[in-house]
This record gives C-alpha cells, sequence and structure tokens, in this order.
C-alpha cells in the first residue's frame, strides 16, 4: 500500500489533488494510520510525528501525487455569552475540564456534551446544537512532548476514538468524575491565579 509521508499546508499546493479525504477532528490527528479516499484511492498515513491536519491540507504520497484533507462536520455545542467578559469565563469553565473547544469571535463550539450543556447553562449560556468541522484551539496537541498541559486532551481522544457512537455516554461519565475532581481541588488551593491565566490566554 501506497504511503503518505508528507503534510503540504493549507493552500500551499497548486497540483490538482488526485483524490480527498473527509477526517473528522480525532482522524485528523493521527500519525500512522490506514485510509481510503473518497474515489477509492487506498494510502497508508504514516508520518515521522503527529501534525494536526486542517481542512484544505494535503498529504502528499510517495509518488508526489496529492490527497486533499476535508474537516469532516460534527454534532457541536456553539456556547455563546451575554457579553466577551462572560464568554471567557465559560472558557476558563470549559479549558478547566480538560475539553478541546474552538475559540469563535463571539462563541465556543464544543463536541455535544449533555453534562456540560446542562454546566453551561447554569452559568447563564446560550446554546446552540450545530453540524460544524471541529477545529479547536491548540489543535496540535496530538503530539503530546510539544504541546504541555494538553496530554489529558490527547488521552480522551485516544479513549474515544474507538466507538463514537457511545461518546456522549462515556462523556459524561468522564466529565462528571472530573467535575468532582477538579471541585476538590478548588476547595484546597485558590482559583483566581489560574482564572487569570486562562483568561489571558484566550484573549
Amino acid at each position: 500500500m501506497i504511503r503518505a509521508t508528507q503534510v503540504r499546508g493549507q493552500h500551499r499546493f497548486t497540483e490538482t489533488p488526485v483524490d480527498t479525504v473527509v477526517l473528522d477532528f480525532d482522524d485528523r490527528h493521527r500519525r500512522r494510520m490506514a485510509m481510503t479516499g473518497t474515489r477509492g484511492l487506498e494510502f497508508l498515513l504514516d508520518l515521522e510525528h503527529a501534525v494536526a491536519l486542517r481542512g484544505g491540507d494535503a498529504l502528499v504520497l510517495e509518488d508526489g501525487r496529492l490527497i486533499e484533507v476535508v474537516a469532516a462536520p460534527e454534532p457541536l455545542l456553539e456556547i455563546r455569552g451575554r457579553d466577551p467578559h462572560h464568554l471567557v469565563r465559560i472558557a476558563w469553565h470549559l479549558g478547566n475540564r480538560h475539553l478541546p473547544t474552538q475559540i469563535m469571535a463571539k462563541a465556543l463550539r464544543i463536541r455535544r456534551d449533555h453534562v456540560i450543556e446542562a454546566m453551561v447553562k447554569g452559568l447563564g449560556a446560550r446554546v446552540i446544537e450545530i453540524e460544524a468541522p471541529f477545529d479547536p484551539e491548540g489543535g496540535a496537541y496530538a503530539d503530546a512532548g510539544h504541546a504541555h498541559g494538553h496530554n489529558h486532551a490527547h488521552h480522551d481522544h485516544d479513549h474515544h476514538h474507538h466507538d463514537h457512537g457511545h461518546h456522549h455516554d462515556h462523556a459524561a461519565h468522564d466529565h462528571g468524575h472530573e467535575h468532582h475532581h477538579h471541585h476538590d481541588e478548588h476547595c484546597n488551593h485558590p482559583d483566581h491565579h489560574h482564572g487569570h491565566q486562562h483568561a489571558h490566554d484566550h484573549k
């Protein structure tokens, strides 16, 4: 099976790709994985390091041909706040639970999760169910060695990618556990510094 060993960034190629792969967020964070294009071309993604692929990137086959990467729409929650300060506060709560979060101009996007949906509504947020490609902040965390602080999220995607159909059940259980864990932490440690740092990172 022919291998794809390099990645060409968005819009950095002029050749016409010979095929296209439609990948969700998890599958855009792989180092080695067998893939099949929409036109039937089978190949092995075989990169030296895991790379965060984005829609519009191209995978370079050993013979120089290109496979275009398309980001698949996924079931997401779009979270809107009353004002930027309110949205930053909600982002802090999501970050504290190590949830991959996409930061938009006036909204946050996460994978659908009923437990987290209830939490952010409790914080006064408006939540809309949408279908859209998922491109969270710090998308390169698949290469955990180069992205400090995101190892939890990397572990989480490894845990879930085998069975997308039960993602919400797992997520509800996991996040429920994490909520109690982090709540206990906050009983023992002042959280104002952590909160400030998170807000600073996402201005």
